[in-house]
């Protein structure tokens, strides 16, 4: 219980961190839903952002250059996601949050899990008595700032992208077996809610995450067994920071994001993967999905993209949160 490392706590329900750049798979949603952007809208990015007396900087000094949103999706572009957050508005990146049901506990037969924030000024006025302020609709924008989310969310997230749009409530049991018959009984799955996106945005964002692991910040979860898609992350975990890595205490180094599913074909399994204070998703948190993933390919006897050998291989819907207790984009 006095542990400072939380050992008792479940982290895939109970831990609530920034997403950071995993957020960027709403905003883009919510930025093609909404219209402002189109596919072929490219926004130029010189490495920051200046906002009133601040510079919103973006995790790649010299900046990307034009980007529409597949590329800045591939390349985890910051300066595009301020400038298409400030645009929507703090309001309609906290409704498409809430649509891909952040901010609530996914259901899953877990005790205590927790829901995470989706921040908004009714939230800030409640919760701080304070009012909402322009700059911080900008760190929300990259999923920082007062957005905080579990493991268990962000994987309902992807696998929701990836399934078409159904938000299905996370299961632990698949299936019961009597003992005496041996019949096989399935667990009917859960649905949530649906998204109310359209099927050809849905599938800009599903081939930007197919880009982010082919030639983007995640190619270190490149797999030669099955085709992956997903989307890193950095989440910073102090907002005060200075000097090289090396020589901040561990408990204040960013946590690293990937979040995934595969195959990109006809996708199977759905893991998050999150590693505390060890900073860049495409490094730190990649190859953990990517080992996951292959795991499960081969357990459950499966070609990528063809049907396994079992009933119970083929309807199965597995979601993973993997995660490292205290171990870029």
């Amino acid at each position: 219980m006095q542990d400072e490392g939380r050992p008792l706590t479940n982290r895939a329900t109970q831990g609530q961190y920034p997403p950071g750049s995993t957020f960027k798979i709403i905003m883009a949603t919510a930025a093609l839903e909404t219209q402002t952007v189109t596919p072929d809208t490219r926004i130029h990015c010189n490495g920051g952002y200046p906002f009133g007396k601040r510079v919103f900087h973006d995790w790649k000094k010299g900046g990307h250059g034009a980007m529409d949103i597949t590329a800045a999706m591939v390349n985890s572009c910051d300066v595009f996601f301020y400038t298409i957050g400030q645009r929507m508005g703090i309001e309609t990146i906290a409704s498409y949050a809430e649509q891909f049901k952040l901010g609530q506990p996914t259901g899953i037969e877990l005790p205590s899990e927790r829901g995470g924030i989706v921040p908004s000024p009714a939230w800030k006025e409640k919760a701080r008595n304070e009012p909402w302020f322009p700059g911080e609709t900008i760190s929300a924008a990259i999923g920082q700032g007062y957005v905080n989310v579990t493991p268990m969310q962000m994987t309902q997230v992807v696998a929701t992208v990836a399934n078409g749009g159904d938000i299905l409530r996370p299961r632990l049991v698949h299936a019961v077996m009597e003992r005496a018959t041996g019949h096989l009984q399935e667990l009917p799955s859960v649905a949530r809610g649906r998204l109310s996106v359209k099927p050809h945005n849905l599938e800009i964002i599903r081939d930007s995450l197919a880009g982010v692991v082919s030639h983007g910040t995640g190619t270190k979860a490149k797999s030669t067994l099955v085709s992956i898609a997903g989307k890193t992350g950095t989440a910073q975990a102090a907002a005060l920071r200075s000097g090289p890595e090396k020589d901040i205490p561990k408990k204040l180094r960013d946590h690293a994001w990937f979040v995934s599913y595969a195959p990109v074909e006809k996708p199977r399994i759905a893991v998050a993967v999150l590693v505390e204070h060890m900073g860049h998703g495409g490094s730190a948190a990649a190859p953990l999905a990517k080992q996951v993933i292959e795991a499960y390919i081969k357990y459950a006897g499966e070609e990528p993209g063809t049907p396994g050998p079992s009933e119970a291989s083929v309807s199965r819907s597995l979601q993973v949160a993997s995660l490292g207790s205290h171990g870029r984009d």
